[in-house]
């Protein structure tokens, strides 16, 4: 029942879905991808060989997975690697973090005719997804099929989990959740709450948040890193990382009052959403604020300043170079994002009161005297001056957040693991014809 009203909802909201696509510029790339209408002719000399797929939704997600793709693909050579996204910097991610072991894909919309195309045209023995990216068409028809489907690094926020408190919803998650063969959750929060909604409690584990497993960047490439910000030597750089609207002015506003004591700090800011650089930047300019955009410092500037990052994939390294981080997501309700990035790297963390996506994660930095909650502007400036001032006391708040990480590693080998059990359970497909029930539902290109 729930199946055909899912699907009867999904064709009346599919002309408002496709119109979302294709008006919004990042959005249209894939776009016949996502639609099921993508003839994989180019990978035909691969149809042989047996495929794991991956999906992560963007880039924090496809950060998360790529350590458990490489893992994989070290101990499973012999499989092929496709990782589905749905974004542009998701897609971006694929392409730098895991080329020559994995080829990229978007992800189909879940109508069942996208989705059977999907399956049919890779015809996987696993499926992985990242971080309770749950969509009930794909998992049904994989079900049906019997690949096994793995859920990891999976978390429930407050928010998400109180959208399911009405009784038929969670019946309808109830059909889709025992289509899973495992749940691998971040913490026994996570754990409880999926089992509340339906998920089979015998195929729950707590193994932990992968992205304590994350590999350092190479930093033997970052030696000039300092001068390709524009960060001088005697000046020390404050980072605020995957900000939001609403945040920048914040921020600007607590550096404003910092700079006055410390003039040799630099202020970064690196928007979540790097279209929005030109917006931030326009706007900072309007408010009087000396404004660099890193992809066009040509030359070193000095005296107070705010950087805007608008390239992709510095973010990890830039944190290494700043002497405290703030994470975004955090002063605004979007529920905070990765802590992780600046604590690995011995950076002291900053983060505000909105960390429902991270708050196991924050707690522990909190607790471990790594990292610190701030509530506005005013605790904001307080924390930066006690850390600029005292640097013995604020190189100990940043290896308090770097062993925080290195104790609560462990989590990819565990789900790795887990997933194995998966992978000897897995199906096996003839060459000669495609998996019984899919190749009917298959939409033409």
């Amino acid at each position: 029942m729930w199946k055909l009203l899912y699907n009867i909802g999904l064709l009346f909201a599919a002309p408002a879905i496709v119109a979302v696509l294709l008006a919004k510029p990042r959005c249209r790339p894939g776009f016949f991808q996502r639609m099921g209408w993508h003839d994989d002719a180019s990978n035909k000399h691969a149809s042989s060989q047996r495929l794991i797929w991956v999906h992560a939704v963007s880039l924090g997600e496809v950060v998360a997975a790529a350590p458990l793709v490489k893992a994989l693909h070290e101990r499973h050579p012999e499989f092929r690697y496709i990782v589905t996204t749905v974004t542009e910097t998701g897609r971006e991610a694929v392409e730098q973090r895991l080329a020559g072991i994995a080829e990229h894909r978007y992800a189909p919309l879940d109508f069942p005719w996208a989705v059977a195309g999907m399956v049919r045209r890779l015809r996987p023995l696993l499926y992985v997804f990242v971080e309770t990216e749950i969509w009930p068409n794909l998992l049904w028809t994989l079900r049906g099929h019997g690949v096994p489907s793995v859920l990891v690094n999976g978390r429930l926020s407050s928010r998400s989990f109180g959208r399911q408190d009405l009784p038929v919803l969670r019946s309808f998650y109830r059909s889709v959740l025992k289509t899973l063969t495992l749940c691998l959750m971040q913490s026994d929060r996570d754990r409880d709450r999926l089992v509340a909604l339906g998920a089979d409690p015998t195929s729950v584990h707590v193994t932990g948040n992968i992205k304590f497993d994350q590999p350092l960047p190479d930093i033997r490439a970052d030696e000039a890193l300092r001068r390709s910000f524009g960060i001088d030597a005697h000046e020390q750089l404050v980072l605020a990382g995957s900000t939001h609207p609403g945040e920048e002015e914040l921020l600007v506003s607590a550096y404003r009052q910092i700079v006055e004591r410390y003039p040799s700090i630099v202020l970064m800011l690196a928007p979540r959403h790097i279209e929005r650089a030109e917006r931030v930047e326009a706007a900072l300019r309007e408010a009087g604020v000396v404004v660099q955009r890193r992809s066009q410092i040509r030359e070193k500037q000095s005296g107070p300043r705010v950087v805007i990052l608008d390239t992709r994939g510095e973010l990890a390294r830039a944190y290494r170079e700043a002497v405290v981080a703030f994470v975004g997501g955090t002063l605004v309700p979007v529920g905070g994002h990765n802590l992780l990035e600046p604590a690995v790297w011995g950076t002291p963390v900053i983060f505000g009161p909105y960390t429902d996506h991270c708050a196991e994660v924050a707690t522990l930095l909190s607790q471990a005297g790594g990292g610190r909650r701030v509530t506005g502007v005013e605790d904001l400036v307080a924390s930066l001056e006690e850390w600029l001032g005292h640097p013995a006391a604020r190189h100990r708040v940043g290896e308090a957040a770097k062993q925080a990480v290195l104790n609560n590693q462990g989590a990819l080998t565990r789900s790795l693991e887990f997933i194995e059990t998966c992978l000897r359970a897995a199906p096996t497909y003839s060459d000669s014809r495609v998996p019984r029930g899919l190749g009917s539902h298959m939409a033409k290109p």
